[in-house]
Formats: structure tokens, C-alpha cells, sequence
């Protein structure tokens, strides 16, 4: 076994293990992955970030973004599985660049992911406040059906890069413990969906519960909460630049879906523990 130095944060209680590796020199293997986000196992997340400068790895989507962003997010979700990458988990991401990495904060950071190059910016320029990240433009891509147990709903399926189906229900207990990922159209989702079930709290508010692929039902879903947004907006008829809050079960995200089709999400990111596994 060899040790690997680690960061555990998380935002809005969406949980994440970093591990450091700017030369490129620990590919994670799925069962790897997995072990560290065994809550009695391992060290506990929701997913694990691997932070690789984009000239250290051959992944295509690192490659293809050189000379645009020094750093790139190697994503995984719970189970070893790739994803293209994680709302909550960039805001992480960028927050220990800014803390670990010599990352100035005052300027806008760029990081590479397999879902496009994200921008980050924070607020008055400390490494510590509150970040915004422009999420890039979603896509609409026409009606599904997600259905829990007996119960099914219609559905709004939503790209941020990777996919969601936004149902709009009557409770968030409707769901029940959701301990199973929801029903839903294979054809529609072959690689499977992140699925968000959604009420309405008050004008332009919103609260959620998401199940994500590979890592069950999460208390946060950054990706989720601005497929929720969009969905909303279009349903409200929003005009573009209209702030939706949306309150999820570890915390409030803010977001917005631009006049130039870009959605910004803005939200904490914190820090809890560092040291060493072994793996």
C-alpha cells in the first residue's frame, strides 16, 4: 500500500476527499475511490477529487484545455465511477487552490473538468468568501418521466455537463428515504441521471432533494441545483437574470441563468481536515 496526502471539505454539506497530485503521478483506481468514500471503510465523501495540473495528465479534457486553466478536476463519484464534474465539489476545488496552491483569489480562476473549462470567481477577491462559479450554458433537452416505488413524475431533463431530470412533486417526502436511484428512461439515460425532485418555497425559491448517480441521495448537489433553476425559470417564464435561491437539505445556493446563457451558482466551500491514507 502507499500513502497519499488528502483534503476533506465540502459545500453545503455535498462532501468531497481531495488528494494533491499536480505531477500527475496517482491515477486512482475505481476500488481506490471507493475505499476512501467508505464512511466506516475509508475517510467518508460523496466523491473524490484528484487536483492534477493540465499539463501532468494525458486525460483528454485536461489536454484539450491547456493554455486555458493550469489545473484540472479528475472527478469520480462514490462508487469509482467518472463523472464530468461536481458543482459543489469545483467550489472545494478552488477553494484550497486559493489556500494550498499559491492560487491568487483576486482574479478569476479557471479549471479544467470533462464538462468544459468553469471559471471561478470569490467574493472581494478573499481566498476565504463565498464563490461564484459560471457553470456555462445549459441545455433543455425536452420532457422524461423519474418515478420512485408506485409513484412517478414528469420530468424536465436538464445538461449541465452531465445530466439531471427536474420533478416538480407535492412533498419532498414523497420520495420516501430514497435509498435506490429513481426509475427512469435508460434510452433516455444510458450512463444513468441525477435526479432532483423539487417544491416550491415561495417566488423564485425553491427547495430539493437530489439522488446523484454513483453516490445515492446527497445532502447538496451543486449541478442539480442550477438544473433546478433553469427548469424553474422556464416554467415561471423568468426573465433571464432573475436569482432563484434554492435550499438544499446541507444548505442555500444562489443561482443565476444570465442574458448571455450562462448559469452562475454561488455558494460556500469549506475545509475540514488534511493528513495522510493509505491506500
Amino acid at each position: 500500500m502507499n500513502e497519499y496526502s488528502f483534503v476533506k471539505g465540502h459545500g453545503t454539506e455535498n462532501d468531497f476527499v481531495l488528494v494533491p497530485d499536480a505531477r500527475g503521478l496517482h491515477e486512482l483506481q475505481p476500488g481506490q475511490v471507493a475505499l476512501l468514500c467508505d464512511r466506516r471503510a475509508g475517510i467518508g465523501a460523496d466523491g473524490v477529487i484528484r487536483v492534477v495540473r493540465t499539463d501532468a495528465t494525458d486525460d483528454p479534457a485536461a489536454v484539450a484545455a491547456r493554455g486555458e486553466a493550469t489545473w484540472f478536476m479528475d472527478y469520480r463519484n462514490a462508487d469509482g465511477s467518472l463523472s464530468e464534474m461536481c458543482g459543489n465539489g469545483i467550489r472545494v476545488l478552488g477553494r484550497f487552490l486559493a489556500t494550498h496552491a499559491d492560487v491568487d483569489a483576486r482574479g478569476p480562476l479557471p479549471i479544467a473538468t470533462r464538462a468544459g473549462t468553469k471559471v471561478l470567481t470569490f467574493a472581494d477577491g478573499d481566498p476565504l468568501g463565498e464563490i461564484t462559479v459560471d457553470m456555462g450554458a445549459p441545455a433543455l433537452l425536452g420532457e422524461t418521466t423519474v418515478s420512485v416505488g408506485e409513484r412517478s413524475w414528469p420530468a424536465v431533463h436538464v445538461s449541465m455537463g452531465n445530466p439531471h431530470a427536474v420533478a416538480f412533486v407535492d412533498s419532498l417526502d414523497d420520495a420516501g428515504p430514497l435509498t435506490t436511484a429513481p426509475g427512469h428512461d435508460p434510452d433516455v439515460f444510458p450512463d444513468g441521471v441525477n435526479v432532483e425532485l423539487v417544491v416550491r418555497r415561495g417566488e423564485h425559491h425553491l427547495a430539493v432533494r437530489v439522488h446523484e448517480r454513483g453516490s445515492g441521495e446527497t445532502r447538496s448537489c451543486g449541478t442539480g441545483a442550477c438544473a433546478v433553476a433553469v427548469a424553474a425559470a422556464v416554467a415561471d417564464g423568468a426573465e433571464r437574470g432573475t436569482a432563484y435561491t434554492v435550499d438544499l437539505p446541507g444548505g442555500t445556493l444562489r443561482l443565476v441563468w444570465t442574458e448571455d446563457d450562462r448559469v452562475l451558482m454561488t455558494g460556500p466551500a469549506v475545509l475540514v481536515a488534511e493528513g495522510l491514507t493509505a491506500l
